[in-house]
C-alpha cells in the first residue's frame, strides 16, 4: 500500500466527505473506472487553497493519507479549475470515515515514473486491437501520462459519435508517430466536458 509522505511538498487539509446523488462526467467513469452510483463509494472536494497547490489543473496522481490511512488515488478535475477525490468504500472504512464526517487527508503529488496506468476503455482497445501496427507500437512505448491524456481527450467527448471519431483520429495519429493527442482542455473548465458529483442534500 502506498505510503504517505511527511515532506514539506506534503498538501495537508480537512474536507466533508460526501454522498454522490448522480455521477458528474469524469475521465475515470469514461474510461470505465467509474462507480456505479450503487453507494459504494463517496467523495471529497478539495479546498480550493489545497487545490491550487497541485501543478495541473487536470488529473493528478497522488499518494495520501485519508484520517491516517494509506492510499493512492488519481485526483479528478471538477471543471472550475479545483479538484476531487472519489473514496472507494474499503479506504473509507480503513480511515472509519461516515458520510458527513470532516476528515483530515494529506497529499504528495508522485514523480511521473510513479504514474499508474490508466484503464483502457473497452471501445478504445479494440479500435487498437485493429489499428496498423505503428499506432499500437506507439501506444505500448509512450508514457502512461501520455496513454491517460489520449483516453480523457476521448472520454471527455460529449456526445457518442464525438468519441468515436476521436477514437478513429487517435488511431490515425498513433499512425503516424503522434505521442500525444492534439491540445485540449485538461482541466474540463473552457469546454465544459468535466465536472465533479453533486452532492446528497442529507450528506453536506
Amino acid at each position: 500500500m502506498a505510503r504517505a509522505s511527511s515532506t514539506k511538498s506534503a498538501i495537508r487539509f480537512t474536507a466533508t466527505l460526501l454522498q454522490p446523488r448522480s455521477a458528474g462526467r469524469t475521465a475515470s467513469q469514461g474510461a470505465g473506472q467509474g462507480a456505479s452510483g450503487d453507494g459504494d463509494w463517496t467523495f471529497l472536494l478539495l479546498p480550493r487553497p489545497a487545490s491550487a497547490k497541485l501543478s495541473s489543473r487536470g488529473q493528478v496522481t497522488v499518494d495520501g493519507a485519508f484520517n491516517g490511512a494509506a492510499f493512492r488515488a488519481t485526483l479528478e478535475p471538477d471543471g472550475q479549475g479545483g479538484h476531487w477525490l472519489m473514496v472507494e468504500r474499503r479506504l473509507r472504512q480503513a480511515a472509519g470515515a461516515e458520510v458527513g464526517d470532516v476528515v483530515t487527508l494529506e497529499l504528495t503529488p508522485v514523480s511521473p515514473d510513479q504514474e499508474p496506468e490508466p484503464r483502457v476503455p473497452a471501445d478504445l482497445r479494440k479500435a487498437l486491437a485493429t489499428a496498423p501496427q505503428k499506432a499500437r507500437d506507439v501506444w505500448a512505448d509512450v508514457t502512461p501520462i501520455a496513454r491517460r491524456d489520449w483516453i480523457h481527450w476521448i472520454v471527455s467527448a460529449k456526445k457518442d459519435e464525438t468519441r468515436a471519431k476521436r477514437i478513429a483520429t487517435a488511431c490515425e495519429m498513433l499512425a503516424k508517430g503522434k505521442r500525444r493527442p492534439c491540445c485540449f482542455d485538461r482541466s474540463g473548465m473552457y469546454g465544459k466536458s468535466l465536472s465533479c458529483p453533486v452532492a446528497d442534500d442529507e450528506s453536506q
